[in-house]
């Protein structure tokens, strides 16, 4: 309706101008009176004069409305009682618009205000800061757990704690750190997680920041109860048959309260005697070996960490993986992705963490026909190296997957593994700063994925 009556108006006075001027070039040609020639060109100049305040007319009242928007001011109306029912059209589409734009900033406004109350009521901490560092939102939580009334700028985190402002300003987006903290209470441990965004204002942080200590405690005591389970299990395995043997060669050497007399120990007696204490001296071994494995698992080096490409790493492992007796049973194949793409970590740890998943995934295999295994690295989405071994093989059964990272899991056969392969390169990655983790599925394949920092990673060691 709008866009009909404007160019209606428009082409009314287009038409007479053009009318007014093919009849003022007619009436010259034909050599006319000169008062008739002025007068038409006077209603010429006088349409056109009238076309162009019409136009600019409309223009302005747009432009006036743009304005107004522009402005964030939603209190402008314009008249609808006016007679051209051209301009009352365009005042009534304007107005409407002006109303649907009221009612969007209510709405935008609601939210914000629900988003506001519901981060106010949330227990982790919420801290919104630009490139500067100066803060554009932070909620009740984060104040109280970084024991700041008010808080501006990241600055004033150094004044309460250095190691947590380090922290907070070297963070990258995507990443995840766990922080101590002494809060003049005691010490927590705080998780930090970084997003940013990048609104009109230019780029910006989101962090949120959560006391885990509660939850480390927990999962502390877990594992101690797991471990001193599988403890009592492998040591009551090894000590009852001791203890029963012990007995017995005991009665076999008393009578009552006394010992035996010389002439009652027979031949069979001896031998009897020597397959129970060999057994026992195998018991004891057994019970040492494990002993020895424990101390392993608990006892890891500090990494010596350095600057290193992947492809220097994998072509060890190719090299590790020729040595392996069995390596004609599946094909190894080495994906290096980027040949520049570099580490920072301790490579020997790394090589023996990356040939003890291969050799697991060869061995998983057995003997099945067309086994492959590959080794591919590359940059993950949060940014850092990530190395993958991945097999065909007949996968891990999903109720398996949340503990082949436990001390002496194993489902292996008794005597063909201690279950300590996969714990040690979890206890090495960890203190690399990094993650690993699988995916499985049965009679397709297992998937171990390794994440790396690219420079050494905050921790609670710093």
């Amino acid at each position: 309706m709008i866009s009909r009556n404007l160019y209606l108006n428009l082409l009314f006075r287009v038409l007479l101008i053009v009318a007014f001027s093919l009849l003022f070039g007619f009436l010259m040609f034909r050599g006319q009176n000169l008062r008739l020639l002025v007068l038409i060109g006077a209603v010429i100049v006088f349409v056109t004069t009238n076309l162009v305040l019409y136009v600019n007319s409309t223009n302005r009242k747009i432009r006036y409305f743009f304005d107004a928007v522009k402005n964030d001011d939603s209190s402008l109306r314009f008249p609808q009682d006016v007679k051209n029912p051209a301009v009352r059209e365009i005042h009534r589409g304007m107005n409407r618009v002006n109303e649907q734009i009221q009612l969007l900033k209510i709405e935008i406004t609601q939210q914000e205000q629900f988003f506001r109350t519901l981060l106010e009521h949330l227990a982790t901490g919420i801290l919104t800061y630009n490139e500067k560092g100066f803060i554009i939102h932070v909620n009740t939580a984060a104040k109280r757990l970084l024991s700041l009334d008010v808080i501006t700028h990241i600055q004033q985190i150094k004044r309460v704690d250095s190691k947590l402002y380090s922290a907070i300003s070297s963070i990258r987006p995507s990443e995840h750190r766990l922080v101590p903290y002494n809060t003049g209470q005691g010490e927590i441990q705080l998780s930090l997680k970084a997003t940013s965004f990048t609104p009109a204002e230019g780029n910006m942080t989101i962090l949120s920041i959560q006391d885990i200590k509660n939850e480390l405690d927990e999962k502390e005591i877990e594992s101690w109860m797991k471990l001193i389970r599988v403890l009592m299990h492998e040591i009551m395995n090894s000590i009852t048959p001791i203890t029963s043997l012990s007995e017995s060669l005991s009665n076999i050497y008393s009578d009552g309260e006394k010992p035996v007399s010389p002439e009652k120990i027979t031949k069979a007696t001896i031998t009897t005697t020597l397959n129970g204490l060999n057994v026992i001296r195998e018991q004891g071994r057994g019970l040492k070996s494990f002993v020895d494995s424990y101390r392993r698992l608990t006892r890891l080096p500090e990494p010596e960490k350095s600057v290193f490409r992947i492809r220097e790493l994998l072509n060890r492992v190719r090299l590790l993986y020729e040595s392996l007796d069995n390596n004609q049973d599946a094909e190894l194949i080495i994906i290096p992705g980027d040949p520049d793409l570099e580490v920072f970590a301790d490579q020997n740890m790394i090589s023996q963490v990356l040939i003890n998943l291969v050799k697991n995934a060869l061995e998983a295999g057995g003997e099945k026909t067309g086994g492959v295994i590959s080794v591919s690295s590359g940059k993950g989405d949060s940014g850092r190296t990530e190395i993958c071994v991945a097999d065909n093989g007949p996968g891990i059964p999903q109720a398996n997957l949340d503990r082949i990272f436990d001390p002496f899991f194993t489902t292996k056969p008794v005597g063909e593994g201690n279950g300590l392969g996969l714990s040690i390169c979890f206890g090495i990655i960890q203190r690399m700063g990094g993650e690993i983790d699988v995916e499985s599925t049965v009679n397709v394949g297992t998937r171990f994925t390794i994440r790396l920092p690219l420079e050494n990673p905050v921790t609670s060691k710093n």
